[in-house]
């Protein structure tokens, strides 16, 4: 019989053992998922590579249980008529009405076309069938709501009882609050409410609500043809840039703007009204939390340290009255904005709806967006560029530049910390795209 001791081959095993794990921990990493970039060590030099060029980890797509279109059918009778009516800017309407959608959907309601607001402050008169093609929404929307050009006679002469819906303490529900009014009225109008309990929602409602926002709003035939030639007209590549530094923006803001011009001033002065800067440590703090726009000049400056260009074809999806844009102009010599691209005659008579759609169909449809706020266009086109698989999307850190100026950090230090934070948010799709439709996929 063949006898070996067991004390041997326990060594052996120990000994390489500890060989594999001193190895593992002298060899060098395996190749870093930021593609040409590693995580540590020294980082690239500036101007090495752009940030496009890094390799993303994760991506945000369409929920598959949407696209796949599992609905629950529409109940045979409906609980009553639901008119949205929408306020402010053209994407806070979109975004308003979306959501519109999906509370009719909820609720059991049929949806009349929304009431878009008339605003001499918007320079304003364009209803939705202005701006949107409704036939074609109506067709897109079918299986997923109950939609109506016409109430009915016995309704039609009628106003709809408006159930306020308006901002509140905690988190506001429609099912508690909006839907006996419903069906005591049988015809409603609301605002929704920025404090909505969407967790509450189930899947048939939120799919109506994605639906509505990103396959069935399709700008009206002759906005969209003056929209894809304004898309025609820019030179390709190019890179759509919305900039938010307007008198109003500014002054909203309350913050602090040291070396603008007396012009620009005198601008935001005028637009304060009540609204005062804050000074002091209160300045100092609310800057830090990041709720100051970013001025072109320090827009120039992020640009430059992401590797961008000073020769990128740049579009200019902004509103009127931009003030300071020689801090962009002056680093960036091709930029292109609407009235230089569009007849003189066609782009004074447009109204402001008709503007922020031309602004947000060629951003979605642009080589490269970003953004220097984070506002109800920036999440409207970081979501539909998502949706369209279009991922070179980003939002300059108003914050994170706040931070690192605060510690005096400036010239090629300052560029250095400025691309290392939006390396991360690029890399790991912060902020790119709305949590309702859209689920995160790690690459």
């Amino acid at each position: 019989m063949f006898v070996f001791s067991v004390k041997p081959v326990f060594s052996i095993l120990v000994a390489t053992l500890s060989l594999l794990i001193l190895f593992a921990l002298l060899s060098p990493p395996s190749s870093s998922p930021f593609s040409q970039i590693p995580l540590s060590g020294k980082p690239p030099l500036l101007g090495e590579v752009d940030i496009w060029s890094v390799r993303r980890l994760v991506e945000w797509r369409p929920c598959n249980w949407w696209l796949q279109g599992h609905q629950t059918a529409l109940p045979l009778e409906t609980n009553g008529y639901i008119r949205v009516d929408c306020y402010g800017g053209l994407n806070q309407m979109r975004r308003d009405f979306c959501d519109g959608v999906g509370i009719a959907r909820l609720l059991n309601a049929t949806l009349v076309l929304p009431k878009f607001e008339v605003a001499s402050y918007w320079n304003e008169s364009s209803g939705f069938a202005d701006v949107y093609d409704v036939d074609y929404f109506i067709e897109q929307t079918s299986g997923f709501v109950k939609v109506v050009k016409q109430l009915p006679p016995e309704i039609a002469s009628k106003e709809p009882v408006h159930v306020d819906c308006s901002k509140r303490k905690g988190q506001f529900d429609y099912i508690e609050s909006v839907l006996p009014s419903l069906l005591e009225h049988k015809y409603i109008s609301i605002t929704p409410a920025a404090s909505q309990r969407r967790d509450r929602y189930p899947l048939y409602a939120k799919a109506a609500l994605c639906q509505a926002c990103y396959k069935a709003l399709r700008l009206t035939r002759s906005l969209e043809t003056k929209a894809s030639q304004l898309l025609d007209a820019i030179p390709k590549p190019f890179m759509s840039l919305h900039l938010r530094f307007e008198p109003d923006m500014v002054a909203y803001s309350q913050c602090q703007y040291p070396g603008l011009s007396p012009t620009s001033m005198k601008a935001i002065e005028a637009a304060q009204i009540d609204r005062k800067p804050w000074t002091g440590e209160l300045a100092r703090i609310w800057r830090l939390r990041g709720k100051c726009p970013l001025t072109p000049n320090e827009t120039a400056l992020i640009l430059k340290s992401l590797s961008i260009s000073p020769t990128t074809n740049i579009y200019l999806a902004a509103g009127d009255g931009l003030m300071e844009i020689e801090g962009l102009t002056d680093v960036y010599t091709n930029i292109f904005t609407k009235a230089s691209l569009l007849s003189g005659e066609d782009f004074m008579n447009m109204h402001g709806n008709t503007k922020a759609a031309l602004d947000y169909y060629v951003s979605i449809n642009s080589d490269s967006y970003v953004a220097t706020y984070f506002g109800n266009m920036d999440k409207m086109v970081s979501a539909m560029r998502a949706f369209k698989g279009l991922y070179k999307t980003l939002f300059l850190s108003r914050k994170g530049f706040a931070e690192l100026t605060s510690k005096g950090l400036e010239g090629k230090e300052l560029m250095q910390e400025l691309w290392k934070l939006h390396r991360d948010d690029f890399v790991n799709g912060r902020g790119s795209a709305l949590p309702e439709c859209f689920c995160e996929f790690k690459l």
